[in-house]
């Protein structure tokens, strides 16, 4: 059954009444964690929780779910076709290797340090504030694009579940020119001297729905946060992620069975497309090869590594209870990891043969096809539950931002504050320190937003996979090896965000010999780095693929190469702290045993 584009309804108030009411629902949890918050010290329960999380809370906030989950994915999905299945396999062993190699022994450094946030952690653990310094600065710089994303996603979601607004592109960029208020657009409007009212609109070109938006989204997330800092997040998270996975068993249920079961989709969707959606390298219409060889095997240290190296993931690890805790979450997490992304592969696949004639608008997938699916219920019950489906990458959004703020703003308070500026500061000036710095944050995002940068998108990326070559040998050596150093970790930090970028430049430079006009020197530039093989995604923010490799994997063995070479060819550490984090058990903590 083929649908057109322009068949499917358009948003009405049941939609924005099932979000107000998530939104409302997240803010009472907020409220409550409060209470749980002010049991013990301020900065342990504000921002650790008291190290309390069980088995289903950690596996169910320590995940990386975002909007790219329910924006991009479904997206590369209806482009590309059953190849994305194998490019987001390598995301199924995240907890494996996160939590199993590294997570148990991150939690038991935590506890050892009595650390907040992961600057801190690494400035204990090796006995230097620079190694601190230089990580926060780093995480804030990474999360800040990543942050930056998320509020425009939220703001994006919440216009188009306005009533009649007509737009269901769940996308971060809008390609058509903007009307002024005469109703003339921007590109004509361009050739004759601005009113005040086109200058605004210079300024501020997105709609009013989408400011509205924005500010609603702002205030309910860095609001909730405050109220109840780090179980808030938790508590709102779990909640979130729960509504992830019944908006997207409903999405399949109702798709599937739709396109006449999943092999009757695949064949509509191969007959309307070509055979290469079936199979390797993927289906695409530019000439593009989205996953090569070489891709491939980068996406196991691209998923693998950025998701457990962010520092978002990280400090969830930190408030664990207990090492049986960690264990019971692997299974939680990669089961609830296959809930997610397998059901969005098959509803993805059964759109593709449902509504074929997407084009560039694949990026509305999800959205159209929850409200083509619901278009004959009852009543406004269709509506309702579409307005359930969207409260998915609703949820997704608002779980990571709560995050980010947290983790920036401990960044700011515990790391520079406490430690730099104001080392003896009360808890009265600490909560004040830390309404001041989430404050601050929500108020830097919603700026950044109003009139955001077009490739926002590609920015998250770059910073999610820069983070993980910059932190994870540092990490991995602060964890197991005992001759590492001070030294090392900060070589190892610097050596793989100056690689990982370098790499990038690369492929900025042949973008710009590429382009028109051309950058002088081009053709030398061509002669050295060659011309764009074809593969990874297109646009300005393509890198450079060394050997067909994702920079990810350069930056990251630069990162182990300067980390351990710089580590043996400095003094190593002093026995005690040597002594302190590998001869002394840990001690016992809530529920059992470290």
């Amino acid at each position: 059954m083929l649908i057109a584009v322009d068949e499917v309804q358009t948003p009405g108030y049941s939609v924005l009444a099932a979000l107000l009411l998530f939104i409302a629902a997240s803010v009472w949890l907020g409220t409550v964690a409060q209470k749980a918050m002010e049991k013990k010290d301020f900065m342990q329960g504000f921002f650790l929780g008291n190290r309390g999380l069980g088995a289903w809370t950690l596996a169910l906030t320590a995940t990386v779910q975002s909007g790219g989950t329910f924006m991009g994915f479904p997206s590369l999905v209806y482009s590309f076709g059953w190849i994305v299945a194998v490019w987001i396999a390598s995301y199924m062993i995240v907890p494996l290797t996160g939590f199993a190699v590294v997570g148990k022994r991150l939690a038991q450094l935590s506890r050892q340090t009595n650390a907040v946030t992961v600057p801190d952690l690494l400035r204990e653990r090796f006995g230097d504030s620079r190694v601190g310094l230089l990580a926060s600065v780093m995480i804030m710089f990474f999360l800040s694009f990543t942050m930056f994303a998320q509020f425009k996603a939220g703001a994006t979601i919440m216009e188009h579940a306005w009533p009649g607004s007509g737009i269901l592109a769940l996308t971060e960029d809008y390609d058509a020119p903007v009307a002024t208020q005469s109703g003339e657009s921007t590109e004509s409007a361009a050739a004759t001297p601005k009113t005040f009212r086109q200058t605004m609109r210079t300024w501020f070109p997105l709609s009013s729905k989408y400011y509205i938006g924005l500010m609603v989204f702002s205030i309910t997330v860095v609001g909730y946060t405050l109220i109840g800092g780090f179980m808030a997040s938790v508590w709102t998270d779990l909640f979130q992620s729960v509504m992830m996975v019944i908006g997207v068993m409903l999405l399949v249920c109702l798709a599937v069975p739709m396109a006449g079961g999943l092999e009757a989709a695949s064949r509509a969707a191969v007959a309307s497309t070509s055979p290469a959606l079936a199979f390797g390298p993927g289906y695409s219409t530019a000439g593009r090869e989205f996953l090569t060889p070489g891709l491939a095997l980068s996406m196991f240290f691209v998923w693998v590594f950025a998701g457990f190296a962010s520092p978002a993931s990280m400090v969830r690890v930190m408030a664990a209870q207990n090492t049986e805790v960690m264990r019971k979450s692997i299974l939680l997490l990669s089961c609830y990891n296959c809930l997610i992304y397998i059901p969005l592969i098959m509803t993805c696949i059964a759109a593709r043969s449902l509504l074929p004639d997407l084009g560039k608008q694949s990026d509305s997938v999800i959205p159209r096809l929850s409200l083509l699916v619901t278009r004959d219920f009852p009543f406004e019950t269709g509506q309702f539950v579409s307005g359930l489906i969207l409260a998915a990458p609703f949820g997704a959004i608002m779980a990571s931002v709560s995050c980010f703020v947290l983790v920036i703003a401990s960044g700011m308070v515990e790391d520079i504050y406490a430690k730099l500026i104001n080392p003896k500061a009360s808890e009265k000036q600490l909560r004040r320190a830390t309404t001041i710095s989430m404050v601050a944050v929500g108020m830097v995002a919603i700026l950044a937003n109003l009139n955001p940068p077009q490739y926002l998108q590609a920015l998250v990326v770059l910073s999610g996979s820069a983070g993980a070559a910059t932190f994870i040998a540092p990490v991995v050596m602060a964890c197991y090896w005992r001759r590492a150093t001070a030294s090392g970790a900060l070589a190892g930090m610097m050596g793989g965000f100056l690689v990982y970028f370098g790499v990038y430049s690369c492929g900025w430079m042949q973008n710009w010999a590429t382009g028109n006009p051309k950058l002088p020197g081009a053709e030398l530039i061509l002669s050295i780095l060659g011309q764009d093989p074809k593969i990874g995604p297109a646009g300005f923010f393509r890198p450079y693929y060394i050997l067909g490799l994702d920079p990810i994997v350069w930056g990251m063995l630069a990162s182990v190469v300067a980390g351990i070479g710089v580590s043996l060819l400095s003094k190593p550490p002093a026995p005690e702290l040597v002594k302190r984090f590998f001869d002394v058990r840990p001690t016992s903590t809530i529920g059992g045993t470290a």
